[in-house]
């Protein structure tokens, strides 16, 4: 194992850590893969993340094979999911508590909130459901993730994506916190949600500071400026 590998597969075990010290995943549930040369890492099946090491980090092709511990259960949808999302890099999975909740009704979350479009659209989806491990799964998973950076999985779970380890765990917790939110909205009843056109406004606006600029549009006015 190369230095560089070792330490890709520490960086994956220290952010299955944060999972469960986020409370955002608790025991053996979920799974984590990296896009890693011609194929991908992802962790193993059934071992409790504070005992992992970064020799237990499965090493996988995208034929289904494998070199050392048996791969997470789930390794399909990881596969698919990095195949056919190039601009990706990192598949994160976990229970968490109130986005899995959400899922256990089918409910798609509406951009009842703006941060709704962090994922990618106007709608947080649900992807119908499926038994875990299945080619059903990912089938399910992928239509959900069309255009979207996440998605919640009906009676299961959630699944967030990223270019790397740190934005998959921060959009993982985002989507535990507009479930959240969802949730205690929906306590005064369902809650309206923002018009299409606004949430261009909104998605164009992140999209621009994610590129390091501003949140103004080309041409503002009035726009915060260094001081000269």
């Amino acid at each position: 194992m190369t230095p560089e590998t070792r330490a890709l597969r520490q960086a994956m075990v220290d952010t299955c850590r944060a999972m469960d010290a986020k409370g955002i995943n608790q025991g053996t549930a979920g799974n984590l893969s990296l896009r890693h040369g011609d194929g991908f890492l992802i962790t193993p099946s059934s071992l409790p993340y504070d005992t992992m090491q970064p020799e237990d980090i499965v090493e996988m092709g995208l034929d289904g094979t494998y070199l050392g511990r048996r791969p997470s259960s789930e390794w399909r949808f990881h596969r698919d999911i990095l195949q056919a999302r190039q601009d990706m890099n990192v598949v994160l999975h976990c229970h968490s508590l109130y986005a899995t909740s959400v899922a256990c009704h089918h409910r798609t979350i509406p951009a009842f909130h703006y941060m709704v479009g962090v994922m990618g659209g106007t709608t947080l989806r649900c992807a119908r459901y499926a038994t875990y491990g299945t080619q059903a799964l990912s089938d399910a998973a992928l239509e959900a993730l069309k255009d979207r950076k996440a998605c919640l999985l009906g009676q299961h779970g959630q699944i967030a994506l990223g270019k790397t380890l740190d934005a998959a765990l921060w959009m993982a917790i985002e989507v535990e916190t507009l479930a959240r939110m969802y949730q205690q909205a929906l306590v005064l009843g369902e809650p309206p949600v923002l018009p299409d056109d606004e949430m261009d406004r909104v998605i164009a606006q992140m999209t621009r500071m994610s590129y390091g600029l501003g949140p103004e549009e080309e041409g503002a006015n009035d726009i915060a400026r260094p001081r000269s």
